[in-house]
C-alpha cells in the first residue's frame, strides 16, 4: 500500500461552537519524531481557550504548518505515517521563524532653508553611529498578538466603553483569619488532602455578600435587568498566555474543602492550558487576587457581562487603631469595581462591608451551612 493511502492527516479540531479559527501555538514533538496514540502533538490557541491536540494513532510525525500560523478548523497541519518514517520531510519550519524587524529609517538631510548651516555638518563618527543604529535588527522584535490576548484586550476596552465603572475601597484585618488557618491547617490537610488557603474564605464571603445584596448578582441585557439566583463565581488565574477566569460552579453548595479542591483543579487546568470553553462561561461575579504579585491597591476592571468584581491585595503589616491603642496588624486592601448603571453606591459599600466582616470573623465559614443535594 502506498504512503499516500496510509498516512493519517492531523487536522485542527473543533474547540467550541462559533470558533472557526485559531493559531497553532506550539508543536509538542519535532518533525520526524515517533509518537504514540494519545501523545500531545500541538496546541491550538483561540480567542477563548488554548487546547492540546493528541495523536490518534502510533506513527511518525510530519509537520506541515509552522508554529504561530493562523489555521482554520478542519485544516490539515501535519501527517502521521504509521509504522515507519515518512519518505520525505516537511519543508515547513519546526518552529516559527522570527519576523525580520525593519531597520530604523534614516532621517532625511534637512535643507538649508529650514536649518542653519551648522546643522548640516556631520562627522564621519556621526555617520558610522547612524549607520550602525539603522542596520541593527536586535533592538526590538515583533510578534502577532495571540487570539487570547486580542480577546482580553477587546473585552477590557469594551468594558470601559459600555459600563459606568466605579470603584469603592475598604480594608480588612486578617489577624483572625491567619490565626484560624494556622490552627486548623494540619488537620484540614490530613482530612481533605488539600491545603486551606485564603481564597476559599473569600469565596464564601462573596456568596454571603451576594445573598445580602442581591443587586450585585445581576446583569444588564439590553433594557432588562437579569437577576441571577445562583452563585457561579470566577477566579482570575494568571498564565503564561494571559489572564483567564475559570468559573467555580454553585459555590453556595460547597464548604471550604470543596472550594479548595475546585480551586486547585481549575488552577491546574488553567496553567496547563487544558481549560475547556464551559470552564469559562456563565460566571455571575469575579474575584481577582493581585496580591499574589505584590499589588497593594488597584481598580479591577469588570468581566462582562458581570456587574461587579472584587480585587484582593497583598497582606501588609500596618499600624491600626484598636480602641485607644495603636497595634500592628496584617491588613489587606479590598477594592470593589461595579457597574453604576445597575448598582448604587450604598449597595456597593454595603456589599464590601459584608465581605470585610466575614473575613474578619472567619469562624463564620466553619459553621456555614451547605445545603444537601
Amino acid at each position: 500500500m502506498s504512503t499516500a493511502t496510509t498516512l493519517l492527516p492531523i487536522r485542527v479540531p473543533s474547540v467550541g461552537e462559533s470558533i472557526t479559527s485559531g493559531v497553532l501555538g506550539s508543536w509538542k514533538r519535532k518533525n520526524g519524531d515517533t509518537v504514540s496514540s494519545g501523545d500531545p502533538l500541538f496546541e491550538i490557541e483561540t480567542d477563548k481557550v488554548t487546547s492540546e491536540v493528541f495523536a490518534e494513532a502510533d506513527g511518525t510525525l510530519e509537520i506541515l504548518i509552522a508554529e504561530g500560523t493562523e489555521v482554520k478548523v478542519g485544516q490539515t497541519v501535519g501527517n502521521l505515517h504509521p509504522g515507519k518514517a515518512p519518505a520525505r520531510k516537511s519543508t515547513a519550519p519546526e518552529t516559527p521563524t522570527r519576523e525580520k524587524v525593519p531597520s530604523a529609517p534614516v532621517a532625511k538631510t534637512p535643507t538649508r532653508e529650514s536649518f542653519p548651516a551648522t546643522a548640516l555638518v556631520h562627522t564621519e563618527a556621526d555617520t558610522a553611529v547612524l549607520s550602525q543604529t539603522s542596520s541593527r535588527s536586535d533592538r526590538e522584535s515583533r510578534k502577532k498578538m495571540s487570539p487570547l490576548r486580542r480577546k482580553i484586550a477587546d473585552r477590557l476596552v469594551s468594558a470601559q466603553h459600555t459600563a459606568a465603572i466605579l470603584t469603592t475601597f475598604n480594608e480588612a484585618d486578617l489577624s483572625n483569619l491567619i490565626a484560624l488557618r494556622s490552627e486548623v491547617q494540619s488537620t484540614f490537610q490530613a482530612q481533605h488532602g488539600v491545603k486551606l488557603g485564603f481564597m476559599s474564605f473569600f469565596l464564601q464571603a462573596a456568596v454571603h455578600a451576594l445573598k445580602a445584596v442581591p443587586a450585585l448578582n445581576a446583569r444588564i441585557e439590553g433594557d432588562e435587568i437579569v437577576s441571577q439566583h445562583y452563585f457561579d463565581i470566577g477566579v482570575a488565574v494568571g498564565t503564561e498566555k494571559g489572564l483567564v477566569v475559570p468559573v467555580l460552579r454553585d459555590c453556595d453548595q460547597l464548604d471550604l474543602a470543596g472550594l479548595e479542591k475546585s480551586l486547585a483543579a481549575v488552577a491546574t487546568r488553567a496553567r496547563e492550558g487544558k481549560l475547556s470553553l464551559p470552564d469559562l462561561l456563565g460566571g455571575v461575579f469575579t474575584i481577582s487576587n493581585g496580591g499574589v504579585y505584590g499589588s497593594v491597591l488597584s481598580t479591577p476592571i469588570l468581566n462582562p457581562p458581570q456587574s461587579a468584581i472584587l480585587g484582593l491585595h497583598a497582606i501588609q503589616q500596618r499600624p491600626v487603631a484598636i480602641g485607644d491603642q495603636v497595634e500592628i496588624r496584617p491588613m489587606m486592601n479590598l477594592a470593589l469595581s461595579y457597574d453604576h448603571r445597575l448598582i448604587d453606591g450604598k449597595e456597593a459599600v454595603t456589599f464590601l462591608i459584608a465581605i470585610k466582616k466575614f473575613v474578619e470573623n472567619p469562624t463564620l465559614a466553619l459553621f456555614q451551612q451547605v445545603p444537601s443535594n
